[in-house]
């Protein structure tokens, strides 16, 4: 009997069992945090309003932050114009008067945003420019040569608006914008408030013994007093900066009575002493700015060039100070058809103050912007206010004085705070793109880096007279590339825009464009239409392409 032969099949191969997911030690070592378009924490955002004697009270230190550039800008240029300190009181009144007029049409049928528009350091080298041209003509007198270098100031803005006003509506600022992502944006943000370090501790130390008690007591107030007790908690918080700025105005004032700057040098006595401003002796009690009150404008090609570069680095000065203020006031990313209006506004604000006698045109305040993130009040009708203020005190001369007569180093200590908040908001858009990808790192790194190197390179670079390290034989040509390239958001734009537009720019989701597509069409979100239609329905009554 054969044996049967059973064949015997080998078992199956055991199946591998799947990799396990490595461990997610985000979650294990606390909560992670999805992108926010909007900021949470504001109690106020840009269409709700605080109660009328709260917004009064916010409103006037937007009014205050603001005056404090108008006469750092004004201290530095119309002595050196000329100009004697009733001079100085009036282009004072005059820069605050148009402040109000541009930041009220702004915030109405602009960007309508809760921005300040506030004097421009942008436009320091054109000024210089003509300041030195008439330095070595012979006048009558300083304040005729004063006189001479405001109309010449009058004409070039009064040109070079026309630029703003064409690139804005003709919609090709915001086609230009449509080349952003977050990564171009956040090199730009954060240089509008970086950009700026120079109003910051350098100022402060002019005077040490003012402004750094301020900013030491408005960190102390507004961040850890305010803890006490809840109601001190409301209070500290949105109104710290005026109670500061009163005990340490009234400090500065008993040093100046006591004789403690009687025996020191020029230079400190002028950043220290209360009354070195001269400025409530010599203003008018009353005194409306109108147009040509200068005289009649002189046009000089060379200097309408110069103003022309000014004209281009506040736009996008202006531009990078918008994405802040969105961000700090719970507004989405102003899409590109608001940029462009706000910008052709801008353009006819500067035709306006070339217009009235302005000593420089306007840009978005940054430091009012970094205000909105101080106070966590981002609304709208606040800073609507806040250009009440300003008319008031620009026409009532002597109490705009009072206030203009603030030391400068107390300023300076705000701003420390102020342009810190911008740049740090600037900073949160790197939450819509990849921030591990090398390429986005990459990026960000060459654009803050330069956008800080190439302009210290030109500062460093610029003689006291203005010329910068650009020097052919073309006047106006280096008036502009000088101009530019000592603008550190101006350099990021165009860094960080060529670099994400070229570099590997297929790779759309890390750049985080679909996030940012959206905002840049009108009907892209349904908040774009909460956030910046015209109020009023003001809109039927206005042409689609300008909308």
């Amino acid at each position: 009997m054969g044996e049967t032969e059973h064949q015997h099949h080998p078992p199956p191969p055991p199946v591998a069992a799947p990799p396990a997911a490595p461990p997610n030690f985000a979650l294990s070592r606390g909560p992670t945090w999805t992108p926010a378009e909007q900021l949470h924490q504001l109690q106020y955002c840009i269409h709700s309003n605080p109660s009328w004697p709260q917004a009064l009270l916010l409103a006037f230190q937007h009014y205050i932050v603001n005056l404090g550039t108008t006469v750092l800008i004004v201290t530095t240029f119309v002595r050196r114009m000329g100009g004697d300190n009733g001079d100085k009181a009036r282009v004072i009144q005059v820069l605050l008067f148009m402040s109000g007029i541009n930041t009220l049409l702004q915030t109405l049928i602009g960007s309508r945003l809760p921005t300040v528009m506030g004097a421009s350091f942008a436009f320091t080298l054109p000024l210089l420019s003509i300041i030195n041209d008439y330095t070595d003509e012979n006048f009558t007198s300083e304040h005729d040569r004063f006189v001479h270098g405001m109309r010449t100031i009058q004409g070039s803005l009064i040109v070079s608006s026309f630029v703003n006003i064409i690139l804005g509506y003709s919609r090709a600022w915001g086609e230009l914008t449509r080349f952003f992502s977050p990564i171009a944006v956040v090199p730009v943000v954060c240089l509008v408030g970086l950009g700026l370090f120079a109003r910051g501790f350098p100022l402060l130390g002019n005077c040490v013994e003012i402004g750094l008690p301020m900013l030491i007591l408005l960190v102390i107030s507004q961040q850890y007093l305010k803890r006490l007790h809840s109601r001190a908690h409301l209070i500290l918080e949105r109104f710290a900066l005026l109670f500061c700025i009163g005990i340490i105005w009234a400090f500065a004032a008993i040093l100046t009575a006591a004789g403690a700057y009687n025996n020191v040098k020029a230079a400190t006595k002028e950043s220290c002493r209360t009354d070195r401003s001269f400025l409530i002796s010599t203003a008018p009690w009353i005194k409306i700015p109108y147009p040509f009150q200068w005289g009649t404008p002189i046009f000089r090609a060379s200097h309408v060039f110069g103003m022309i570069g000014a004209a281009l680095v506040s736009s996008a000065e202006s531009t990078g100070t918008f994405f802040a203020a969105a961000r700090l006031s719970g507004a989405t990313a102003p899409p590109a058809h608001v940029l462009s209006r706000s910008i052709g506004l801008q353009g006819i604000g500067m035709l306006l103050e070339g217009l009235f006698g302005s000593l420089v045109g306007t840009t978005a305040s940054v430091e009012n912007v970094g205000l909105l993130g101080l106070t966590h009040i981002g609304s709208r009708r606040v800073v609507q206010i806040s250009t009440a203020f300003m008319i008031f005190f620009s026409i009532f001369g002597k109490f705009g004085a009072f206030f203009a007569s603030i030391p400068l180093p107390i300023f300076a200590a705000i701003y420390c705070i102020l342009l810190g908040i911008v740049a740090a908001s600037g900073i949160t858009f790197i939450q819509f793109a990849n921030n591990n990808s090398m390429r986005n790192i990459y990026v960000l790194g060459v654009s803050l880096f330069l956008g800080l190197s190439i302009p210290q390179y030109f500062a460093m670079n610029t003689t006291f007279d203005g010329h910068g390290p650009v020097r052919t034989k073309a006047g106006w040509f280096n008036n502009i590339l000088n101009t530019i390239f000592s603008s550190p958001p101006t350099v990021a734009i165009i860094v960080g825009t060529v670099l994400d537009n070229t570099l590997e720019a297929k790779h759309v989701d890390d750049r985080g464009v679909p996030w940012w597509k959206p905002f840049q069409h009108s009907k892209g979100d349904v908040r774009t239409e909460e956030f910046y239609s015209y109020p009023l329905r003001i809109n039927e009554y206005i042409p689609t392409r300008f909308l």
